[in-house]
């Protein structure tokens, strides 16, 4: 197969340009997490100086891993992104195992967390029904060496997110358009919230700049405690700044994408970067950072400490609308990754048709809704972004690796040179990856071992992921691409 492509080998047509792509990265980037992880992340830092620190560096690892993606986005345009990338590298059986946890964990999973956000923030006007209890726990189940499930813990809130995400799976199927408009808009709208919530809070001069210094009662921490409590922070930063990766999912439907990969990736991250850090630095002034680590609802609650519960009431309320954008901005995206599996026979036959009147990935949709709807129902927001953040993570470093063995292999001598800081950038963010990973493996077995976790979510995260190799060997069987071209490879 060519490494360079002139058009998109889907049936999807080249009609994302510049602005939309920016906002596809911004809008897939700031979704739910900073409204709610500053509270977990600063319980277990207990410092605003180590707070500051890790969305910084969080920053620049995803900017490593951005850089790498613009490079292979450019070398393989396709709609499908690390699909593509690691069949390319590894072939169909790592490609697919990819395929299936973004569509078991990692893709729906950041769906099903978003959406859990939203519907939390809008708890804060409609009363949502909740279970005693002794209910939620009769009806939860264990799963050996994993944890405990609880599906009906949170009820109200879990059936409002599912019925927002079954909303937004309907206008993706009816429509590609009037999808993009809404994440186009509701990128815009978010920016909007986050200004208002950033300067309503640093100029109310209702604050306290001394809440920048010092440290809380979780502070202190040295050595191999200060270590594993700064990577298990870094998820919670890493799950605010995932979804850089959703514009080279629809590279086969980007305008000219050689040019606006990496222009869109380097101009969405920045923004990013800057609003999380000042985002961050609003929440100190407006809250102590023990303050912060007790609080669930941390941008509600910084807000009501400077304007009073009416403002913010308008906060809760413009954050939900900006998490509904969030939702859809993923659902549009990670569709196309099934829709890709599929038109190459790798996955269910009519998850890969484009609706002969719609022109969009509809039943890839339909089964990406459904889905995340199931992932709502089986754990808590920190479970949801914690397991897909750490399989996201695997993936990312086997892409990075991918890449060496692409360029070192037969097809590298004829490529164009990397425009990306090739080998050290890749290099580096590949260590970096690595040290993540075992960590959290680590950090989440002692959470559970301990009892501040139900879940060991790494590991449900990885169970998930392994149920899709005896799915490969069923599809193999029979399975044929949506052009009948036989069996899967």
């Amino acid at each position: 197969m060519p490494y360079i492509h002139g058009m998109s080998k889907a049936g999807l047509e080249r009609k994302i340009g510049l602005l939309p792509a920016v906002s596809i990265v911004v809008g897939g980037i700031i979704g739910s997490a900073i409204f709610m992880k500053p509270s977990t992340m600063a319980a277990q830092l207990g410092s605003p100086g180590l707070l500051l620190l890790v969305w910084l560096v969080a920053g620049v690892f995803s900017v490593f891993g951005a850089l790498v993606f613009a490079e292979l986005g450019t070398l393989f345009p396709e709609t499908g992104g690390q699909y593509v990338y690691l069949r390319e590298a590894f072939g169909e059986r790592t490609a697919f195992l990819y395929g299936w946890a973004s569509m078991a964990v990692v893709n729906t999973a950041a769906i099903a967390a978003i959406a859990f956000v939203m519907a939390s923030y809008a708890g804060h006007f409609i009363d949502l029904p909740r279970l005693d209890p002794a209910t939620e726990a009769r009806w939860s189940f264990l799963i050996p060496g994993i944890g405990r499930i609880m599906p009906l813990q949170q009820i109200g809130i879990k059936a409002l997110a599912i019925g927002v995400i079954m909303a937004l799976s309907l206008i993706n199927y009816l429509s590609f358009r009037t999808g993009n408009l809404i994440q186009v808009f509701a990128t815009g709208f978010k920016m909007a919230v986050i200004l208002i919530l950033v300067f309503g809070i640093l100029l109310s001069g209702k604050g306290d700049a001394s809440h920048f210094g010092g440290s809380g009662s979780g502070g202190g921490l040295q050595g191999w405690g200060l270590l594993t409590a700064f990577m298990a922070a870094m998820t919670g930063a890493f799950a605010a700044y995932d979804g850089w990766n959703n514009l080279n999912m629809v590279a086969g439907e980007l305008k000219d994408p050689h040019r606006n990969i990496g222009r869109s990736l380097m101009l969405g991250i920045s923004v990013c970067i800057a609003t999380y850090v000042l985002v961050t630095l609003a929440y100190l002034y407006a809250l102590p950072i023990d303050a912060m680590a007790a609080s669930p609802l941390v941008a509600r609650d910084a807000v009501a400490s400077v304007a009073g519960e009416g403002g913010a009431a308008v906060v809760a309320a413009m954050i939900a609308a900006s998490t509904f954008g969030a939702t859809q901005v993923n659902l549009m995206a990670n569709a196309r990754v099934v829709y890709a599996m599929s038109e190459a026979g790798q996955f269910l036959p009519w998850t890969g048709k484009t609706h002969p009147r719609h022109g969009t990935p509809a039943n890839a949709v339909l089964l990406l809704g459904a889905w995340s709807s199931v992932l709502v129902l089986s754990g808590s927001f920190d479970i949801l972004s914690d397991m897909f953040i750490f399989m996201g993570w695997v993936f990312y470093g086997l892409v990075v690796a991918g890449l060496f063995r692409i360029r070192m292999g037969s097809r590298g001598a004829d490529m164009p040179p990397s425009r990306w800081g090739y080998p050290w950038i890749p290099g580096i963010f590949l260590i970096f990856t690595f040290i993540y990973v075992v960590t959290t493996l680590y950090n989440d077995v002692e959470n559970y071992r301990s009892g501040r976790s139900q879940v060991v979510n790494s590991l449900f995260g990885l169970a998930l992921t392994l149920m899709g190799l005896p799915l490969r060997r069923f599809l193999r069987r029979g399975v044929t691409a949506p052009d009948g071209a036989g069996k899967t490879r």
